[in-house]
């Protein structure tokens, strides 16, 4: 028997439904999809979840979109893949220096982006994603709030340079779009200079510049179906190709450079805990029941408060 038909036999028996991260392979993000799941971005996999009539969510991602779900269902059964598989933006960002820093500005807003753990979550006043950060950040800005950001620079400086808002940002990174070169960009885009260049928030500044689209996973999705261009440059996590592939079938997708000395590659833009993620382990998990999510209830109580600011915000 395929893995893939062991795999759906076994959502049924635990009444489970898959949700998948644009990032994880394509096997998986087709599998979610066939099975009545879903494939997008983290907030809308733990709604999704939360929505669904599944009493078990299987989340194909990392470690902190296990937790996003469980937050939004704390009554269901919430299952990672890989309980290893985990963010560089979650690890950068510990919930004790974390709070001290909340602790020594308590005249600002606490906005974090959604790459963060239950705990960073439960401190903050505000969650929110790369595609809301700008309109949350505005709101904040209109009613005369100081902003305290984290945990990803790039983002955080973008937001900034968009809306003028004073903000304090924190020292965190995305570890795949930190690493794209604005120079390799540039050399690429002389090579096509009819494509279309696509860039996520968590780019550096530089890059950033050159895009002709600025946007989260989803928004450049959209962007790849839309706009006029047959060729597109991509500048996020290469996982998403597959689902631009999907929504674009006759349209050249080109990943980013991130090349710089001693590269060994030209683009190395994959998340290595997303690629933790495969069939084999999805199916261990769901006969086993290992890898579930415990969240204390209070950090579920606290975390589900700033989560559901952002919902409120953008019903």
């Amino acid at each position: 028997m395929k893995i893939e038909s062991s795999i759906k036999q076994a959502l049924k028996d635990n009444n489970a439904t898959l949700v998948a991260h644009y990032y994880v392979s394509a096997d998986i993000q087709t599998l979610a999809e066939e099975t009545g799941g879903i494939v997008s971005d983290s907030l809308e996999m733990a709604r999704f979840g939360q929505n669904s009539d599944a009493d078990t969510i299987v989340v194909a991602g990392v470690k902190f979109m296990g937790e996003t779900a469980k937050i939004l269902s704390p009554e269901k059964r919430v299952l990672v893949i890989d309980d290893q598989a985990t963010c560089s933006l979650d690890l950068s960002c510990p919930i004790k220096d974390f709070s001290a820093f909340c602790d020594q500005n308590p005249d600002h807003v606490v906005v974090v982006y959604a790459n963060t753990s239950a705990d960073v979550k439960a401190r903050a006043d505000w969650v929110v994603t790369s595609g809301s950060a700008l309109k949350v950040v505005k709101q904040l800005h209109s009613e005369g709030k100081k902003v305290l950001w984290a945990p990803d620079k790039h983002l955080g400086h973008y937001v900034q340079s968009k809306t003028g808002v004073e903000m304090l940002i924190w020292d965190g990174a995305c570890v795949v779009h930190e690493e794209f070169k604005a120079e390799g960009l540039e050399r690429l885009m002389q090579i096509h200079p009819d494509a279309g260049v696509l860039v996520h928030p968590e780019s550096p500044k530089e890059v950033i510049a050159l895009a002709d689209v600025v946007g989260s996973t989803t928004q450049l999705i959209e962007a790849a179906a839309s706009r006029p261009e047959n060729t597109f440059i991509v500048a996020t996590d290469n996982g998403i190709f597959h689902k631009m592939r999907e929504v674009a079938p006759n349209k050249k997708f080109i990943e980013a450079p991130t090349m710089g000395e001693g590269a060994d590659c030209e683009s190395c833009a994959h998340c290595g805990w997303m690629a933790m993620n495969s069939l084999e382990k999805c199916l261990d998990t769901l006969n086993t029941g290992k890898n579930e999510i415990q969240i204390n209830s209070q950090i579920i109580e606290k975390a589900k408060h700033s989560i559901h600011r952002l919902l409120e915000f953008t019903k």
